[in-house]
């Protein structure tokens, strides 16, 4: 069992933190523009970049193992579902750590594929993005934050999963997703509307 510290949730990117968090506000890239360029490491040590998925539809999930915001979509078995919707449509799944060495919720490479085991998670790739250079190219406030890449590398979506920004597994439940109805746009072969929200979580690093 991987031990884990409590933290302290925030609930949205724009709300004031405590001065402990220490999360700073971070510029999102713009949307209907080329998502930024990353080449990152997954658990397994394979290096996952942007340019080697072209062609492909990319979700992006920001996690921390220690956050009840993430844990409720893990628990009720909402984001592994997804994931698995996403699989069968032929979309890259990337979840992405980018908790610094010492930091509240960082995975090493053993924790991290420990932890998509314990979950059963579904996605393609765990990536280890230990110098938080991912995050700070894509403006990702807190763990729980969502972008949707199309194909052609443009940045369709980027924000909150869904509707319910809350800790609770029940609102699960008649929430609107937006990252499912992200690729739902795509499929029709248009952009995502909204294509940017207010992301809801915990510290990202």
């Amino acid at each position: 069992m991987i031990a884990r510290r409590a933290l302290l949730p925030l609930l949205a990117a724009g709300l004031a933190l405590p001065a402990t968090a220490d999360v700073p506000k971070r510029v999102v890239p713009a949307i209907g523009a080329p998502a930024p360029a990353f080449e990152v490491e997954d658990s397994d040590g394979r290096t996952v970049s942007l340019a080697s998925l072209r062609g492909k539809t990319i979700v992006l999930e920001w996690t921390n193992p220690d956050c009840p915001y993430v844990a409720k979509h893990y628990v009720s078995g909402n984001m592994q579902s997804l994931q698995a919707e996403a699989a069968t449509r032929g979309v890259v799944w990337l979840t992405v750590s980018s908790a610094a060495p010492g930091n509240v919720g960082y995975l090493d490479a053993l924790e991290a594929a420990a932890l998509a085991d314990q979950r059963k998670a579904k996605a393609t790739h765990f990536l280890l993005d230990h110098d938080g250079r991912m995050l700070s190219a894509f403006g990702v406030p807190v763990a729980l934050t969502m972008a949707v890449i199309t194909p052609d590398g443009t940045l369709a979506y980027h924000g909150a999963i869904d509707d319910r920004p809350t800790a609770k597994p029940e609102d699960v439940a008649g929430a609107r997703n937006f990252v499912r109805s992200a690729l739902d746009s795509l499929a029709r072969g248009e952009m995502p509307k909204p294509g940017q929200t207010r992301p809801y979580g915990c510290v990202a690093r």
